[in-house]
């Protein structure tokens, strides 16, 4: 009995290893799709994860998780990019060569943090958003 059980153990966290893994891959296969730290105002640690460009709205997935829902819905309308900065010794989590941009959106003021080459496409889509939004 103790044998069958350790074994149906062994298969279910082989097969939750394979879907994290099968929903990070499907996150980042996106276009769009870009790895992106992210930490709301008040909160003191970095969460990384999957940001998708969406036609009028930032979808943000947490790397660490099951879930296919996205975390953050930051909507474009609105979306201010107030400060931008290289990333320094407070922020730990975060690798030295990413910047960090302090953001004001509907939702409430965010960090976000991404690679150099990904803040220039990040503030183009923000600039392409359509007339009046």
């Amino acid at each position: 009995m103790t044998t069958a059980l350790w074994v149906l153990i062994g298969v279910l966290l082989l097969l939750v290893v394979v879907v994290f893994l099968l929903r990070r891959r499907f996150l980042l296969s996106g276009l769009g799709a870009v790895t992106m730290w992210l930490r709301p105002e008040g909160a003191s640690r970095w969460s990384v994860g999957v940001a998708w460009y969406g036609d009028d709205a930032l979808l943000w997935y947490r790397a660490l998780s099951l879930s296919v829902r996205p975390h953050q819905r930051l909507s474009r309308a609105g979306f201010r990019v107030l400060a931008q900065r290289p990333a320094h010794r407070d922020d730990l989590a975060l690798p030295g060569d990413v910047h960090v941009l302090e953001c004001s959106t509907a939702q409430g003021r965010r960090e976000l943090a991404m690679d150099r080459s990904t803040v220039t496409g990040f503030q183009s889509w923000l600039e392409s958003a359509p007339p009046g939004s």
